[in-house]
């Protein structure tokens, strides 16, 4: 038995995510001295050093600029929404903060003791590609609303290109982005393996038919 989403208003979780991450970067901009990056950003040394463990949720909803906060607030609502539809809202904010916590503590690993901060919601984010790559595989997607390219490539081209990337000192959190993914596709394969999710996903990767359509 397969479960066919049904349409409506936003989902509270999406929603509130949204307002959250929305007012934090407003607080940023009128008040950069209470909203320290460095008290609530993700710092691998401060974490380590002096226990600052609230940093692995928090760093999620700062972010650096205003291309940052809307291309993450804007995948967030895109996929987001469907997914919180298909599980509930409950499931959907667990989901989001594991995967956004597994993300933090992948850099943290990564970055080990490290005195700069790592800040954006784009960890879970990326958690949220993974899940919607896993349950819509064949749902199509428009690359700058031109380019059509199935779901379960995009987030396996997504994937590659953040492997690739994990060396680059480009002030990017790459492996943050992958530790989203790659957590949150095994907590997804063994959490609904009930359904088939993820079971077979590589496998059937050039399947034409899906079963969630």
């Amino acid at each position: 038995m397969y479960y066919r989403p049904t349409y409506g208003m936003m989902g509270p979780g999406v929603k509130n995510l949204l307002l959250a991450n929305v007012a934090v970067f407003v607080a940023q901009i009128l008040l950069p001295a209470l909203v320290n990056p460095y008290l609530f950003g993700l710092v691998p040394q401060l974490v380590v050093g002096k226990l600052f463990v609230w940093q692995l949720v928090t760093y999620m909803f700062l972010h650096g600029g205003f291309g940052h906060i809307f291309f993450n607030m804007f995948a967030l609502w895109m996929f987001g929404m469907e997914l919180e539809r298909t599980w509930g809202t409950r499931e959907f904010v667990k989901y989001y903060f594991l995967t956004g916590i597994a993300a933090g503590v992948s850099s943290l690993l990564w970055n080990w003791g490290s005195p700069y901060p790592t800040i954006g919601a784009s960890g879970a984010v990326y958690g949220i590609l993974a899940a919607y790559a896993l349950f819509f595989p064949d749902r199509y997607v428009y690359i700058y609303f031109l380019f059509p390219i199935k779901m379960k490539y995009l987030a396996l081209i997504l994937g590659a290109i953040e492997f690739l990337s994990m060396y680059q000192n480009d002030g990017i959190a790459h492996i943050a982005h992958l530790g989203g993914m790659v957590v949150g596709y095994f907590y997804l394969r063994n959490r609904y393996k009930h359904w088939g999710i993820g079971q077979d996903f590589f496998k059937n990767l050039f399947r034409k038919k899906n079963p969630w359509e």
